[in-house]
C-alpha cells in the first residue's frame, strides 16, 4: 500500500557543510531548491523535503562527533521509490572505517 506522507527522523554524524557536500550524489543529480537548512526535491516521485536540525556534539571520551538531526518527508512517492530514494540516501552518506 502507497502512503501519501511518511516522516523519517535521523542523527547523522556530520556537519551541515559535511551534508551539503554529498547531498548530490544523494539526490543523484534531482532537481532541488536549499532555503536556510531546508531542501526540497520535487519529482515525477514526489516531493522529499529535508529538514536539518541544529549541530551539536556527541562526546566519547575525548572524542568529539559532530550530529545532526535529520527529518526526511515523502509526499506522494509509491513505497518502492521512497526506499529507492532512501537506499540511495543512505549509500551516498556512508563512510566506511578501516
Amino acid at each position: 500500500m502507497d502512503e501519501k506522507k511518511y516522516t523519517i527522523y535521523k542523527e547523522m554524524a556530520l556537519t551541515h557543510s559535511d551534508f551539503f557536500h554529498w547531498l548530490p550524489k544523494a539526490i543523484k543529480g534531482k532537481t532541488h531548491k536549499v532555503e536556510g537548512s531546508c531542501i526540497k526535491i520535487e519529482s515525477s516521485d514526489g516531493i522529499w523535503t529535508i529538514q536539518l536540525g541544529k549541530e551539536g556534539k556527541r562526546h566519547l571520551a575525548l572524542l568529539s562527533i559532530p550530529t545532526t538531526p535529520v527529518m526526511m518527508i515523502f509526499e506522494g512517492y509509491s513505497t518502492s521509490s521512497r526506499n529507492a530514494a532512501l537506499e540511495r540516501f543512505d549509500r551516498a552518506f556512508h563512510r566506511g572505517g578501516g
